[in-house]
């Protein structure tokens, strides 16, 4: 026996309308939601972002925990370059997994490789956005993809998760919100934690050696190493 199953009550959408062709909500136990407005691109404003880093950058840097709603003319991806430029910090690793990602983004995370406030950039995106989006491909690879300091990869996620590094400081933010705003209200909790850090940093590695649409030559130390475990593998299992 199913114990979930039960009836719908009688539901009558003709209920909501009066004779003026108007909504009410009085008479009826079930209303519809309200008209949901867009917020026009020009209305979407960075000094939101900037105003954010500025108040709780020093908290971050403390090592403080940081709990925060964001409004819908919120734009997460930009809190990055407003919190390396408020702060006057370099951002040694930047990795995010997220959703979605807008060419606005993009511009904004170049802007952090060209003024010196991040040396390296991994982003993983959901293979939904990518099916939908591909035709953004070659902007982002010649925005991102110079001396081998970006990668991105696709695969079928839905997390929301940025790991910032800066001089071994682990910080972490994680929620709701995408690069891109979403017109909707999002939160976010950023705290400084090495253990969370690190157990991200993990799983996110994986698949970003995985699912890594860039393709990178193996050079200097790294192939010298690779090289020498191949020559003892070998050694190893008796292998001509």
């Amino acid at each position: 026996m199913n114990d979930f199953n039960f009836e719908m009550p009688d539901f009558d959408i003709s209920g909501f309308d009066d004779e003026s062709g108007k909504i009410t909500r009085a008479e009826n136990r079930y209303c519809l939601p309200s008209a949901r407005r867009d917020v026009k691109s020009h209305r979407v404003q960075y000094d939101r972002a900037e105003d954010f880093a500025k108040q709780v950058g020093p908290a971050i840097l403390a090592g403080d925990k940081v709990c925060a709603l964001l409004s819908g003319n919120f734009i997460f991806g930009d809190f990055f370059e407003a919190f390396a430029v408020t702060q006057n910090v370099l951002i040694d690793e930047l990795q995010i997994s997220t959703l979605s990602f807008s060419q606005e983004n993009v511009d904004s995370l170049k802007n952090l490789f060209d003024g010196d406030y991040l040396r390296k950039l991994d982003i993983i995106v959901s293979d939904y956005f990518w099916g939908h989006n591909r035709h953004n491909a070659p902007y982002i690879y010649k925005q991102l993809d110079h001396d081998d300091r970006f990668q991105l990869a696709v695969a079928g996620t839905h997390t929301k998760v940025a790991l910032v590094n800066i001089q071994g400081k682990k910080i972490v933010i994680s929620g709701s919100a995408n690069l891109r705003s979403s017109r909707c209200m999002e939160e976010i909790t950023i705290q400084t934690c090495a253990e969370t850090y690190d157990f991200h940093h993990d799983w996110q590695s994986v698949i970003l050696d995985r699912y890594a649409t860039i393709k990178k030559s193996v050079r200097a130390a790294a192939l010298y190493d690779m090289i020498i475990k191949g020559v003892e593998d070998k050694e190893k299992w008796g292998a001509k």
